[in-house]
Formats: structure tokens, sequence, C-alpha cells
């Protein structure tokens, strides 16, 4: 599962792309996410046919893990080394092969359109003035190929529409950046199903399902 919002009693706010923070959130317990993957990448990849994928902010590997296991060539890519080598192990033991990257998405040496599917689930990217983070995830994405970035609805949370992040990207602002070279197929707010984790306090989600067409 993907980098989600700490909770709301965490006091100061971090910044979303500093490994040290996710190596000390990540070694705070042997497994913080649920281990299964997210609903709404299950949702909306089943019918996709397999090529190349990036999940984006893999964390404990279990999207990247599902990938795999559904015929996809997955890199998944995470700042947090304690993240990577828990999904590493993951990946072993769920007997499929999964290239694991540490680097943060705007430091990683990937080439433009070169995979069928961009999954961001829940990522923690911080947005920036140029929209850096949103205008790399299009451009990693193969003509013909997904764009699926998946983010919690907290518009009704104290801690607004960015949660205990400051300033984080969100499905709207990858919106804006895409243009009349691509097909929005899903864009809505849904139930969010979860088994367990740190991520069971958010019951709902933000899905935004695009396709390059050029």
């Amino acid at each position: 599962m993907s980098h989600a919002s700490p909770t709301a009693h965490d006091e100061a706010v971090p910044d979303p792309s500093d490994p040290a923070y996710w190596d000390a959130r990540y070694g705070e317990s042997g497994r913080v996410w649920s281990g299964d993957p997210n609903g709404a990448l299950v949702d909306e990849a089943a019918g996709l046919a397999p090529g190349r994928a990036l999940d984006v902010g893999c964390g404990e590997g279990a999207d990247a893990i599902w990938l795999a296991s559904q015929g996809w060539r997955t890199t998944g890519l995470d700042v947090s080394i304690v993240a990577l080598e828990r999904a590493r192990a993951n990946g072993a033991k769920a007997g499929v092969g999964v290239e694991w990257l540490h680097a943060g998405l705007l430091d990683a040496d990937l080439d433009p359109g070169s995979f069928q599917l961009v999954s961001a689930q829940y990522p923690a990217l911080g947005r920036t003035a140029d929209r850096a983070a949103e205008r790399l995830l299009t451009s990693l994405v193969a003509p013909g190929g997904t764009l699926l970035f998946i983010h919690h609805d907290v518009s009704g949370s104290p801690h607004g529409h960015h949660g205990d992040f400051g300033g984080v990207v969100i499905p709207q602002h990858v919106l804006r950046v895409l243009d009349d070279g691509w097909t929005i197929l899903t864009n809505q707010t849904r139930q969010r199903r979860v088994s367990g984790g740190a991520g069971a306090l958010h019951t709902r989600d933000i899905v935004l399902r695009a396709q390059r067409t050029r």
C-alpha cells in the first residue's frame, strides 16, 4: 500500500518527500498497512492488458505485488529503504518478481512514455509552483497507457484537502495538467474498502483514471 497521510495526532507537519520521516514511520511497527492491494486499484486495473507498470510510493509492496501477480512487469518506487526491504521480502514470499527502486519520483531515472500503467495510490507528493510531480507522472505514461491516481477524500476533515500534509498533490491537481491528449475515464469519489492497517480510518477515496491517447 502506498503512503497515506499521518494520523491526526501527529503534531508536526512533515515534508512529504522526506525519507527519514518515512523510515521512522515504517520502523515503528512490523507492518504499517493492511497487506492487501488497494480496492480501487483492483477495480480499475483488473480489465487492463498487462504491460509495464510503475507503482509510485509502493510502501510495503502490496499493490506492486498484486500487479506482478496479474502479469504486469512492475517497478515499485519508494523513498523509504525500510519500506522497500519489507516490500522485497513480501514479494519473495508471494513468489513474484518486482523491480524495487529506492528513490523519490522526481529523483528517479525513469524514461518518459515507458509505462502502460502509472499507479499512484495515496502518494505523498509535494506540490510545487511548476507542477513538477504532476507533469512527471503524466510524462511517464506511454501512448495508449493509463494513469491511475487515487487519494483520500478528506474534504470534511479539520485538516482540509491535504490531511496532515501541507501541499500534497491530489487528483484535482493532476486534472489540471491533462490536456486534449488524454481521455478521463474515471473521476469520482467512492467508498473505500480496507481490511485494516494505518489507512483504515479513511473511508472515502477520490479516484482518477485517465488514458493517454497520443
